[in-house]
């Protein structure tokens, strides 16, 4: 275990995938969500809603062993009729299953979907707030913000490529929006110094010179 070590949070919404990540050691992410691939030496698990008090905390975490792509068909066989049945998943194998203790709390209860973090903030954590670097932090809001509104993105985070800057992509009608948290080329400049409902502005206004968003659904439900 080193400092530097990339830890990926995942949400687990339902018992028997919960059951499935402690009794058989594997977890499912769609590769539309990660289209970069899994880029983490740990996999940690943020329980939903249907954990009664468990509701809103990350309470284990594995060493991930391997990666596979199978359909969700093959993944869950017993689910034939899924909506989702025939697209992509990566199969994550898992190490031991540890408890973080003390869990990690959504003390804000805030939105979440996946999270990159470092090892050196999610050992020390205890609130969702302790695993962000500032820029992190920032893209992620924004990120929310315009899902709030009906514009998809893609994120990359510092935490992810190991201090790179974190980043959202956008497809438009006339081609993609990029927008980074260090000046680049051909990117818009997310200036954390500036108010986020000033960045949101910035970025729809921006998105709507490139002829609007390319509308794409994004289920709230990931299973």
């Amino acid at each position: 275990m080193f400092a530097e070590d990339r830890v990926l949070v995942g949400v687990i919404n339902r018992k028997r995938d919960l059951e499935t990540v402690l009794g058989e050691k594997w977890y499912r992410i769609p590769q539309n969500q990660m289209k970069r691939g899994v880029n983490a030496e740990y996999i940690a698990f943020f329980l939903s809603k249907a954990f009664g008090e468990r509701n809103g905390g990350i309470h284990y975490f594995a060493d991930r062993k391997g990666v596979e792509l199978l359909y969700r068909r093959d993944l869950l066989p017993q689910e034939p009729n899924h909506p989702r049945a025939n697209e992509a998943y990566y199969k994550i194998q898992l190490g031991t299953i540890y408890p973080k203790v003390p869990p990690v709390l959504n003390t804000s209860r805030r939105t979440l979907s996946f999270i990159y973090t470092t090892w050196d903030r999610f050992v020390n954590a205890s609130k969702i707030s302790d695993l962000y670097s500032k820029e992190d932090y920032f893209v992620d809001r924004i990120y929310h913000a315009l899902r709030n509104v009906g514009v998809s993105a893609e994120r990359s985070w510092s935490a992810e490529y190991r201090n790179a800057p974190a980043r959202l992509r956008i497809l438009c009608e006339n081609g993609p929006l990029t927008a980074s948290t260090q000046p680049e080329d051909g990117s818009m400049y997310l200036d954390n110094h500036h108010h986020e409902d000033a960045i949101l502005a910035s970025i729809l206004a921006e998105i709507a010179k490139q002829g609007g968003p390319v509308m794409i659904n994004v289920p709230i439900d990931l299973l």
